[in-house]
């Protein structure tokens, strides 16, 4: 990879590779992203929900708790933690996390009263 990289560029061709059913390549392409751009939310979210629908959950929880690291209030990421440690069997820590989701709705609805839903989930 050059020096500079287009993170998103890179992240929305994963995400189609996923999407047609190559998740093998969408992880080798995020994975690479995240050797030269570690601190990147959006790719270590990626890369968790890729693991996450191939059933892989050590590896979609590990890429989520370093995006989590990154963006502990951000409410995909918390809803992502809940989901995973539901499959790995701790309600406890799913139901924390699912707390920490609904929270960030909130405070996102207090900044936005005026915004639909749809649209607070988006910001």
């Amino acid at each position: 990879m050059t020096e500079s990289i287009d993170i998103e560029s890179i992240i929305e061709d994963a995400t189609f590779d996923f999407t047609m059913g190559d998740s093998k390549i969408a992880i080798s392409k995020l994975e690479l992203l995240l050797e030269h751009a570690s601190d990147s939310f959006a790719a270590w979210h990626a890369l968790c929900e890729v693991h996450y629908s191939e059933k892989n959950y050590s590896a979609a929880l590990s890429a989520a708790e370093k995006a989590h690291a990154l963006r502990p209030g951000d409410l995909f990421i918390n809803t992502s933690l809940s989901r995973i440690w539901l499959e790995l069997g701790s309600k406890e820590k799913a139901e924390h996390f699912g707390a920490q989701a609904k929270i960030s709705s909130w405070k996102d609805q207090l900044k936005n009263p005026d915004a639909p839903q749809d649209e607070i989930a988006m910001s």
